[in-house]
């Protein structure tokens, strides 16, 4: 029988870095890794092919009372869930003036919102058992001391992002590992066959986060494992 010490949930995990991170924490070979997607079927693939320690869940993130049903459901199916990393993104065009409004609120829903929603749930039980680690995947696009030059919903979104991450990692305290990862400009569907980074490069600091060892930080950015400034 299959013994699992932890259980990961990532969050758009069918392709690209996502899938990539689930591949990579289900090959340690100790973590049972829920691959979520917006739509079953995806989800139920990209588990197969990962192998037995992965299981597809359906997770959608742009409506927060059936993002916290789904989510709900998920744990009392499941089980609890000791490790998040809220991966799923999405980037629209435009610059600020340019930005719709939707645009900008499903920019948010994905990025912040429906990260923010997760952790509330999912840390509730990391708290009660203390130990948790949670890991949202941000960018260089997102951070004020590198200039938000990314399309303005994406990078509105994105610091909004880090944001969270620095307001969970104080309300959680030492034992729940919160931070963020820059996986770096990736040959993703969203990043462009031209991008320098392939996925499983992409997965390489967001899985290092995922893992991190009781002394490991806490509310901090990362890039190639390598703090960076906010």
């Amino acid at each position: 029988m299959d013994h699992y010490t932890r259980t990961a949930l990532i969050t758009g995990a069918n392709r690209g870095i996502g899938y990539e991170i689930a591949k990579g924490l289900a090959a340690l070979g100790h973590i049972r890794v829920l691959v979520a997607a917006r739509h079953e079927p995806d989800a139920e693939a990209a588990a197969k092919r990962i192998g037995r320690s992965a299981v597809g869940v359906e997770l959608t993130l742009n409506s927060t009372d059936r993002t916290r049903m789904q989510a709900q459901a998920i744990q009392q199916v499941l089980g609890p869930v000791d490790i998040l990393v809220n991966n799923a993104g999405v980037m629209l065009p435009g610059d600020a003036m340019q930005t719709s409004l939707d645009n900008l609120n499903q920019s948010l829903a994905t990025h912040t919102i429906g990260p923010f929603t997760l952790s509330q749930i999912f840390a509730e039980g990391m708290q009660a058992r203390q130990w948790g680690r949670i890991v949202n995947l941000s960018s260089g696009w997102g951070c004020f001391y590198e200039g938000l030059e990314g399309p303005a919903a994406y990078s509105i979104s994105k610091a909004a992002l880090n944001a969270v991450t620095v307001c969970f990692a104080r309300a959680l305290g030492p034992c729940i590992k919160v931070n963020a990862a820059c996986p770096g400009w990736v040959r993703t569907r969203m990043g462009g066959e031209e991008a320098p980074r392939s996925a499983e490069e992409g997965a390489q600091t967001p899985i290092w986060l995922a893992t991190l060892d009781d002394e490991g930080p806490t509310g901090k950015l990362f890039r190639d494992k390598r703090e960076i400034d906010w």
